[in-house]
């Protein structure tokens, strides 16, 4: 991975870099395992003091996602082994069982048809086979919907695949409940602390993200004269999405990026002609002079991620899987086009 510091970007110098690493990792261009330079080395190959390397190493070792051995140096963590422990204990089903029967007295069922309703969806289940509730657990509704569609789309009629925020599943009690009683929760890799700690009952597994096609597409059909405005909700990605921008515009010279927190945003739309906004950073367009060209910056799943960590859980249970390729239609939608 190339690691670089954009010094024009309204962000702090830790901010990009804390947020460069993280996204690395949330979208698998670093991989578990792999060496991070020493902290002397990428400050001197970015130009920042070695603090903010050894601050920003600090940070990402906290939570998670990478560690330093003596004499070895600093590395991408491997959690996934133990996020794809054992299913959920018998103590877990029992109180998956107790939140029912308290949810049915609230909703005023009795017993008997409780038990009835059971033993009808038992018969159901039994009739189809197989069939595991997954979620996909991400930021924003659109973006989230669209991920769980496509990952329902390379998994099969084995599976549903429920998408909820993460904010939802924190207000919300239902949604947390069915969260918690899902078999399988997919969240990004930056997330999955974050994710785990929300749903105990629920074997939570990341994956990476990569720009969708769409998006590429877009970026790479852009006029060459076109003046650029980038904007983010979030400050540590906006050196990602820029590099992004670069990497599938590179004929495109004028590219100015900025947050929604930037003083005089309005000012710097103004002087666009094309508006890339992530996700979440929905609000830009309204700053926006009328007829800008607009393109939402999103992500879509890894299939490569989906066949390595999602589909060896399904197949040990027992779920069929598709032959079948994605049909291109089952792709993510295009809309004016994430941030994960």
């Amino acid at each position: 991975m190339e690691f670089f510091i954009d010094r024009e970007l309204p962000v702090p110098l830790r901010t990009q870099l804390h947020g460069l690493i993280e996204y690395g990792i949330a979208c698998g261009e670093l991989m578990p395992g792999e060496t991070l330079p020493s902290v002397r080395e990428l400050a001197e190959k970015i130009g920042v003091a070695p603090m903010t390397v050894s601050q920003v190493y600090a940070d990402l070792k906290v939570a998670g996602l990478i560690d330093a051995r003596p004499g070895s140096g600093t590395f991408v963590t491997d959690s996934r082994q133990a996020r794809l422990a054992g299913r959920n204990d018998t103590a877990n089903l029992h109180r998956q069982i107790d939140q029912l029967i308290d949810e049915s007295h609230t909703l005023g069922i009795r017993a008997t048809e409780l038990v009835s309703m059971i033993s009808s969806r038992i018969f159901y289940r039994d009739s189809i086979g197989p069939r595991l509730r997954i979620v996909m657990v991400g930021l924003f509704p659109e973006a989230t919907a669209s991920y769980a569609r496509f990952i329902a789309a390379r998994l099969g009629r084995g599976v549903t695949v429920e998408p909820l925020t993460i904010s939802a599943i924190e207000r919300e009690t239902n949604a947390k409940a069915r969260a918690n009683s899902a078999d399988l929760a997919i969240t990004f890799a930056n997330r999955h602390r974050e994710v785990a700690g929300l749903l105990p009952n629920t074997k939570v597994v990341s994956i990476s993200f990569t720009p969708a096609e769409e998006t590429r597409m877009s970026l790479a059909s852009l006029d060459s004269l076109a003046s650029i405005a980038v904007v983010s909700r979030f400050p540590d990605f906006l050196p990602i999405m820029k590099s992004g921008v670069q990497r599938f515009a590179p004929h495109v010279t004028e590219i100015t990026a900025a947050t929604l927190e930037t003083p005089g945003l309005d000012a710097l739309l103004a002087r666009a002609s094309v508006l890339i906004h992530a996700s979440g950073a929905e609000d830009a367009i309204a700053l926006a002079p009328a007829g800008i060209q607009t393109i939402e910056y999103r992500h879509a799943p890894d299939t490569a991620d989906i066949e390595r960590v999602i589909v060896p859980i399904i197949r040990a249970a027992g779920v069929p899987q598709p032959q079948a390729e994605v049909p291109a239609v089952l792709q993510p939608a295009p809309q004016p086009i994430i941030q994960s």
